[in-house]
């Protein structure tokens, strides 16, 4: 429950970005601070963002997220997983989009020690049962998490925030500058456009493509690592989802038809029982990567005048298993701020 608080106390907070992370910081500050007025400026909603074409199963890869301490790392997965993990168990996990799932991770090298101590279950695969599943991959562990479908998920989230009277703008920023004076905290969720509203170099794009299609006999979900290359069967309520690449720096978000069947390729020959399955549609889109997760207070300057802005970006291949926690502690950020009770720190 949202405590009513009266016009003239409210606090102006502005997130600049709507995917994930950005719908995620919202309903955190509201739910920390019921005297802020929140509203959502972004260019990009719903279907259109890179968070609706995410996979979304909830495995955080140590090998994808670089410079984040482990400790933080640790605290962020079990925050996030506490929420992801309770809606999959509650009545809301339909309309949410979240799902308890089994399946296959398979991969060369040994997985660290990591999410035994966070998801359901973990498994590690004795060399039999490699063999046993037609395996040529030295390590494998069969798990339970959760897989949360964005396109479920995001219109969840949304309705959340409105119903809590958020407000959402559609605007192209080119500048934070164009915030000043009328915030009283602005929290950058921008993603990859925090390399052009913030100059920010160490952001960059890592394009995954993926293929949609009806496999519905595919009930548990295979992540195959083999030869640098990730291959990935994630099934969602309306269709299965097949991947993947990551390519640093490519900024395309054309199909690429040679990738395309590259894919299915990979699938056919890593994933048991594919043959059959009926491609539905593609998608590719630019996961926004930078190194470290940027989630840092800063106090910025324009003409003389300050704004103070939290920043939550730079996910990568982690947004949805990331989200919550990130903007946990962005929130809590916000809040220090709008209390003036914390200085300032940069990442």
């Amino acid at each position: 429950m949202f405590m009513s608080v009266h016009p003239s106390m409210m606090v102006l907070v502005c997130v600049v970005g709507a995917g994930i992370v950005g719908l995620s910081t919202a309903l955190n500050i509201q739910r920390l601070i019921p005297s802020a007025q929140i509203t959502i400026i972004a260019d990009k909603f719903g279907n259109d963002t890179t968070s609706a074409g995410a996979g979304g199963l909830f495995r955080p890869n140590l090998g994808h997220i670089k410079g984040v301490p482990i400790d933080t790392l640790k605290r962020w997965s079990k925050i996030s997983w506490k929420h992801f993990s309770t809606l999959a168990l509650s009545s809301e996990a339909s309309t949410s989009g979240n799902n308890v799932t089994n399946g296959f991770v398979l991969q060369d090298t040994e997985e660290p020690q990591f999410l035994n101590e966070i998801i359901f279950s973990y498994h590690k695969l004795s060399r039999d049962e490699l063999q046993r599943l037609n395996s040529n991959q030295k390590h494998g562990y069969n798990i339970t998490t959760v897989i949360t479908e964005a396109k479920k998920y995001l219109p969840w989230l949304m309705r959340k925030y409105k119903d809590n009277g958020g407000q959402v703008v559609f605007r192209t920023l080119t500048s934070l500058e164009e915030l000043c004076g009328e915030y009283k905290v602005v929290a950058n969720c921008c993603g990859l456009n925090a390399k052009y509203l913030l100059g920010d170099e160490s952001t960059y794009p890592i394009r995954g493509q993926l293929i949609r299609m009806r496999a519905p006999w595919i009930r548990g979900f295979y992540y195959i690592e083999h030869d640098g290359y990730s291959t990935y069967a994630i099934p969602h309520s309306d269709y299965m989802i097949l991947g993947g690449c990551r390519e640093v720096g490519n900024y395309s978000e054309d199909i690429d038809p040679a990738l395309t069947e590259d894919i299915l390729r990979r699938g056919k020959e890593k994933i048991p029982g594919l043959e059959g399955a009926r491609v539905v549609d593609q998608w590719a889109g630019l996961r926004p990567t930078r190194i470290p997760i940027r989630v840092a207070k800063e106090h910025m300057t324009f003409g003389g005048t300050e704004l103070k802005v939290v920043h939550n970006y730079g996910h990568g291949a982690n947004g949805i298993s990331l989200s919550w926690s990130t903007a946990v502690d962005a929130a809590q950020m916000v809040k220090e701020m709008v209390d003036n009770a914390s200085p300032s720190s940069k990442l």
